[in-house]
């Protein structure tokens, strides 16, 4: 079975992943995406409430919400993050987005060290449009901590788990970038086809930004450094993603 999936009710493909999201999305044949950023992130329930209007304004169906972007107030534990999934997903499936546990809506939910929101919120959304004149392909990357994919607690996936020296920063970085990289193989795209890369770490990135970063091509739209946290305990660095036809602030 294919991972990269057709969802032509919202314009766009995604690698299948985990209930609670994908792991990336791109635009079919006819789209573009675009993401919208919030002036300041607004709880859950307000902000799918303002994605409905900002879809209504715009005169597009809610199927075409293809990726979003959190804040959460701390990491969770294993099993307040599975609950807390499960509460996120009940609206995507009023809206016939998630269906029979596949999710094409790609995520990133991290916790930012100082000044959190009190409740999860959303900083930022993406969705499709019919094309105007861009001849370049969109997709958007889901945030991926150093976490393999697969069954057991995070502790047991986590890369060098519960270390933060230099050389376990790097080996959990490096294996982030390998696993971003081989999403954007999966659809089509490379690290040229980027307009920005958001990097999620309270740790120094500095060391890591010339040979594991820069060196790979990863920023050629600079770099945006969250300091933040990844949203689950153990997840010392994640990393996500873009490429869009426009931005906006709603």
């Amino acid at each position: 079975m294919s991972q990269v999936l057709a969802f032509p009710n919202g314009g766009y493909r995604f690698i299948k992943g985990p209930f609670q999201f994908s792991s990336g999305v791109a635009a079919e044949p006819g789209f573009e995406i675009e993401r919208a950023r919030f002036a300041r992130p607004i709880p859950l329930a307000e902000g799918f409430r303002a994605i409905e209007a900002h879809f209504e304004a715009i005169g597009r169906p809610l199927t075409g919400f293809c990726a979003c972007e959190l804040r959460s107030p701390a990491p969770f534990t294993d099993s307040g993050f599975t609950d807390f999934n499960r509460h996120y997903v009940g609206t995507l499936e009023t809206w016939g987005v998630y269906r029979s546990g596949v999710n094409p809506v790609a995520r990133s939910n991290v916790c930012p060290e100082i000044g959190p929101p009190a409740t999860p919120s959303f900083y930022a959304f993406s969705y499709t449009v019919p094309i105007r004149a861009g001849q370049r392909p969109t997709f958007v990357i889901a945030g991926s901590g150093e976490a393999r994919e697969g069954q057991g607690s995070y502790r047991d996936r986590i890369v060098r788990y519960g270390e933060t020296s230099s050389d376990a920063l790097r080996e959990k970085a490096r294996w982030v970038h390998d696993e971003i990289e081989r999403r954007l193989g999966l659809l089509g795209v490379g690290w040229q086809d980027a307009t920005a890369t958001q990097v999620y770490t309270v740790h120094d990135l500095h060391p890591l930004l010339a040979d594991e970063i820069a060196a790979r091509g990863a920023m050629p739209a600079g770099l945006t450094w969250h300091y933040a946290r990844p949203p689950v305990i153990g997840l010392e660095y994640e990393l996500d993603v873009r490429g869009v036809a426009r931005e906006v602030v709603v």
